[in-house]
């Protein structure tokens, strides 16, 4: 870009957000007069800083200069770009006024009822509140959070939520971590935003907490899981240093004393503050146990990773790791003492004990957090992998273990500081996997003197933990992973490859479905039991029909199993067939196919896809034929915007079974179309999943629709009109725009219509204002499809009522029980 167009575009960005340029350019002069290197000093710090003897003393403005200063160069280069990038996008969102309200107003009350909880706490002998009662404070990122928690009543659903979460846990983190006044402000200001936002909008946000796809639960509870993890480091770069790595921060003050001298000066009844220092400087003296304390903080960043991924494993890890820290936690900090040794914390210092507690509580919450929303991680880890890793950590621990004892057994005399024997050995071995922040309040019997009895003292719990983390590297990838249980991933691939199936026979590859190989045929069938339903996926594919031998051995294997099978979305050509097993069939849905080669626009009935082409192209919309894997990440973070403010605004939560959502659009066959504007923001998404025939591509089925709420109208004809004459050039066979599930133009008499017919056509009724699937037909209906009706087929009419709930369960797995009261209610 030339240097005129980037000032140009400097300058209507400046024009456009006033206020931010105006309190950057503040803050950075202000830093510039005052001290950019260190803040500005006293006296004038006195009076600008805020607090609360500063309110006391009348220092009415000082809530308001207070958030316009920063202490040090670095926090001052943080203020800056977060001040444009945050305070930016609240201005864009809520214009000028609001923002500088926001940005003051909550800052203020934040301080402002800080404060008055400091005098409060302090006047009855508090103990935090006695420790920071003089501090002063100047923070501008209490205004910054005030100020976008404000702005997220004014953005979509998916970035309200994710601003709100995410700030708000930042904010808990920080308080509990670090435990400045500061932290304490920052929180009020945010909740204050929190409160302030939807008044100012004027208009109702819902104040409930709006469904998630799968995919936004794992990006909300992977960010979660990331900053509990990075909280102990808060406290470990902070001056206050009360979070659980406290410990390690004494390494950059003073040198380790000797382990003769602590254990000398730390004998039973003589441990002072300055002997509990010493035992944690010699216990933490070298890379080892520094190592120790940070280790499995590292491997809850690696379970995070894995959350983002779906991966069930991951959430079994994060639970592990999260479950031993509240454990370690209660045991060491005395709120579960197991032995009459070990200090208990005194009740005289209640504070104390709920800063403890607070240990305890936010690892176990997080545990809990994931254990209930195991759900969404539908990545499931094949039994060889989970396996092989368990055997890994105890064939592991066991061998650090036996190297501890045998080491110590043969130093037994020189190697410490006193005599010890194998008990003494075995009894202490188990505390050197455990960080070293939660010993610090344990006796310490022996410490190690000779180079190698250090070693193995110091670094058997780190090379423990570093097993943990690179064991678990291969599993969070994807290695030894399987997406389903009981399934061949590959032989399924291999079938579908080979053709002699339908036009969804792909969806065989997403989760939930097990699978049924015919040993005559050589195909398969794609199913997914509800109860006691089997539910197939489409029909039988992998072999070249008559599939009629593959129907009836499902049916004997689903006899086998005490399973009603039930075939649905099936081609109606095997209606025959199941009348001759006496199995009753309907119509479920109707599939709407286009023949690519006979692909054409002229005629009056093209009239309205026409025009949509026409309105795109005038809007410099351009389509783009892609993968999920070639787009760039920009691209993809859009894609899961625009899906998941769809998901959001939904009464009902995201379907599945025959229908896809975003983590079907990573499969590697699965092709993209994509509308693009001129600046490259994505408009509407489809996504084309493909039918083979000996290893060819014939056919294309549209499985994902989404388009921007603020899109130009007729931006999905423009995209589907794309996709057929980009298939028409590839030479495909047939394009298939699915089926609208429980939606067709087959009309029923009523008098023949039995139960089946009316609990259906109750779903479809009742779904259409959510979903609008009968919308979705008749939208279909303009590309002047052929109609071909799908079926469904079951043996016994008497298992009818069992059958409507399974197809709901799979329609609508995360179907609570107070939506469906609510969605019944709706229908009455």
């Amino acid at each position: 870009m030339k240097p005129r167009a980037v000032l140009a575009r400097a300058g209507r960005l400046i024009v456009q957000h006033p206020f931010t340029t105006g309190v950057t350019l503040l803050i950075l002069v202000l830093a510039l007069v005052t001290g950019p290197l260190r803040g500005p000093h006293r006296p004038l710090r006195g009076w600008v800083g805020a607090g609360a003897i500063q309110l006391i003393d009348g220092h009415w403005w000082s809530p308001f200069t207070a958030v316009l200063f920063t202490d040090d160069l670095f926090e001052l280069i943080v203020v800056l770009i977060l001040t444009v990038a945050l305070v930016g996008v609240s201005e864009r969102l809520m214009g000028t006024w609001r923002t500088a309200l926001a940005f003051f107003g909550t800052a203020a009350v934040g301080i402002v009822v800080g404060a008055i909880v400091q005098v409060v706490a302090n006047n009855v002998g508090e103990l935090w509140a006695r420790n920071v009662h003089g501090l002063l404070v100047l923070d501008v990122f209490t205004a910054i959070g005030g100020t976008i928690m404000t702005a997220s009543a004014f953005a979509g659903t998916l970035w309200r939520r994710r601003i709100r979460v995410i700030t708000l846990l930042v904010a808990i983190m920080y308080l509990l971590y670090s435990g400045l006044p500061s932290d304490l402000y920052r929180l009020l200001a945010v909740l204050t935003g929190l409160g302030l936002g939807p008044l100012l909008r004027q208009t109702r946000v819902t104040g409930g907490w709006l469904r998630s796809s799968h995919h936004e639960v794992r990006v909300l509870l992977a960010s979660a899981l990331t900053i509990t993890a990075l909280g102990p480091v808060i406290g470990l770069l902070g001056s206050t240093r009360y979070g659980l790595l406290s410990p390690i921060g004494l390494l950059f003050s003073n040198e380790a004393p000797s382990a003769t001298t602590v254990v000398e000066r730390c004998q039973a009844f003589a441990v002072t503050r300055a002997c509990f220092r010493d035992l944690t400087l010699e216990r933490i003296n070298g890379l080892g146990p520094v190592l120790l304390s940070v280790l499995p903080l590292l491997l809850l960043l690696v379970a995070a990773y894995g959350l983002l991924r779906g991966r069930r494993f991951a959430v079994w890890l994060a639970v592990a790791v999260n479950g031993l820290l509240a454990l370690l936690s209660a045991l060491y900090y005395g709120i579960l003492p197991i032995a009459s040794t070990r200090p208990v914390v005194s009740p005289r210092y209640w504070e104390v004990t709920i800063i403890l507690a607070l240990s305890t509580l936010v690892p176990l919450a997080m545990a809990i957090l994931l254990v209930v929303y195991r759900r969404h991680f539908t990545v499931l880890p094949s039994m060889r992998a989970v396996r092989r890793y368990v055997l890994l950590l105890i064939g592991t621990g066991v061998g650090l273990v036996g190297l501890y004892v045998l080491v110590g057994w043969l130093q037994k005399d020189t190697g410490f500081t006193r005599p010890v024997e194998v008990g003494d050995l075995l009894a202490d071995v188990l505390e050197r996997f455990v960080p070293v922040s939660f010993l610090r309040r344990e006796p310490v019997e022996y410490l190690p003197t000779t180079p190698l009895a250090t070693i193995v003292y110091h670094n058997i719990g780190t090379v423990f933990w570093i097993v943990a983390i690179l064991g678990a590297i291969p599993a969070v990838l994807g290695r030894g992973l399987r997406r389903r249980p009981g399934d061949d991933a590959s032989h399924v691939r291999e079938l579908l490859h080979r053709g002699g199936g339908d036009a969804i026979s792909f969806m065989a590859t997403w989760p939930g479905n097990s699978y049924w190989f015919d040993p005559i045929g050589g195909g398969a069938i794609a199913y997914r039991v509800e109860g006691r339903v089997a539910l197939t996926t489409g029909g039988p594919f992998g072999a070249r029909g008559p599939h009629d031998g593959a129907i009836q051995g499902f049916a004997r294997f689903c006899d086998d199993n005490g399973w009603i099978p039930v075939f649905y979305s099936v081609d109606a050509h095997y209606t025959p067939l199941f009348e001759r097993l006496g199995w009753s069939t309907m119509t479920v849905a109707e599939e709407t196919v286009i023949r690519p080669q006979l692909w054409a626009t002229t005629g009056k009935k093209w009239q309205d896809v026409r025009s949509s082409i026409n309105r795109a192209q005038r809007a410099g919309i351009r389509s783009e034929w892609t993968s999920f894997a070639a787009l760039p990440l920009t691209t993809t973070v859009q894609l899961s915007d625009i899906s998941e403010q769809w998901v959001a605004e939904k009464d009902l939560p995201e379907m599945g079974f025959t229908l896809g959502g975003l983590d079907e659009l990573r499969d590697p066959e699965v092709r993209l179309m994509l509308a693009v504007d001129e600046h490259g923001r994505v408009e509407a998404v489809t996504s084309w999943l493909p039918t083979f025939r000996d290893g060819i591509v014939v056919g294309w089925t549209l499985d994902f629709m989404r388009r921007r709420p603020d899109s130009i109208n007729g931006v999905m004809e423009f995209l589907i009109a794309e996709a057929a004459t980009r298939m028409k050039e590839d030479g495909i066979e047939f394009m298939s725009l699915s089926a609208a599930p429980l939606a067709h133009t087959a009309a029923t008499p009523e008098d023949d219509k039995d139960t089946m017919d009316r609990l259906l056509g109750f779903l479809s009724s009742s779904l259409e204002p959510v979903y609008g699937f009968r919308s979705l037909l008749k939208f279909k209906q303009k590309f002047q499809p052929e109609l071909h009706p799908l079926i469904m087929a079951y043996p016994d009419p008497v298992a009818l009522p069992a059958i409507g709930i399974a197809l709901v369960r799979a329609y609508l797995p995360e179907l609570s029980v107070a939506q469906a009261a609510t969605f019944v209610r709706g229908r009455s």
